[in-house]
């Protein structure tokens, strides 16, 4: 049978590498009180020893083409939904979530925000992500891949790169280095944001502009004197303060507003 041909606008690249598929699937251990979701299947090459871990597999993918395909193979106890995983409603899954993918690279940064939202539910994430993207998440202060994205993965969960994955593992080749990432989210943040909508608005006007300093970027949320008040120096640029700096700097922000 013809493999399905790789449809640009949907920025599909199908993994096909065997030995990364068995270290992929390796890391993936949900518990029977768990779902596994796994997003974007493509051609069902991870999807296949998934539904060996778990008959009960869910599987979204956007490509209607691919759907008969996938539903070829499953069991009849995993659910193939079709859709745009953005507009997905993970209420409707029973459970704590243990989330895998193949993630096209034009969704993953929305993609991601969108699923730190749903805190607790979550257990565990694995995703291949474009290796650039793999660094910004892992990203520690002072370095030039450490932003906006670093700051809310790591308020949100623990972050480990498992291993890089060459364009030579897809079909097509993508242009770019791949890699795949551990996201485990934290069963609660080392220091607790209290509005999560004022600390990403801090971060952006932040990273916003990320050569200014914090007293000109943030001038319109937080005073040079308040910034002081937390050991923080004004004149130092966003990308030397630490996750838990951020946070302290969002909740004043915040108080100041009740």
């Amino acid at each position: 049978m013809m493999a399905t041909k790789a449809k640009r606008r949907f920025g599909q690249n199908f993994l096909q590498d065997p030995q990364i598929i068995d270290q992929i699937v390796a890391c993936i251990q949900p518990n029977p009180e768990q779902s596994l979701i796994e997003i974007g299947p493509g051609r069902g090459a991870l999807t296949k020893p998934l539904a060996t871990l778990r008959s009960d597999l869910i599987v979204i993918e956007l490509d209607r083409d691919l759907i008969p395909k996938l539903q070829a193979f499953l069991p009849a106890t995993a659910t193939v939904r079709q859709g745009d995983v953005l507009d997905f409603d993970f209420a409707e899954i029973p459970g704590d979530l243990w989330i895998v993918g193949n993630l096209p690279y034009n969704i993953s940064t929305p993609l991601l925000f969108r699923l730190f939202a749903l805190g607790q539910r979550i257990k565990s994430m694995i995703f291949m992500l474009q290796k650039e993207v793999v660094n910004r998440l892992a990203a520690v202060p002072n370095h030039k891949d450490y932003g906006r994205l670093t700051v809310m993965a790591q308020y949100h969960c623990h972050i480990e790169k498992l291993l890089d994955v060459p364009p030579t593992a897809f079909d097509p080749a993508p242009k770019v280095d791949s890699a795949v990432v551990s996201l485990q989210p934290h069963q609660r943040p080392n220091i607790e944001a209290d509005d999560l909508s004022i600390l990403s608005e801090l971060l952006t006007a932040a990273f916003g502009q990320r050569r200014k300093t914090l007293k000109n970027s943030l001038a319109n949320l937080i005073s040079a004197s308040a910034l002081e008040d937390l050991g923080i120096n004004p004149s130092a640029r966003a990308e030397t303060l630490s996750v838990a700096d951020f946070v302290r700097c969002a909740n004043v922000v915040s108080r100041n507003r009740l």
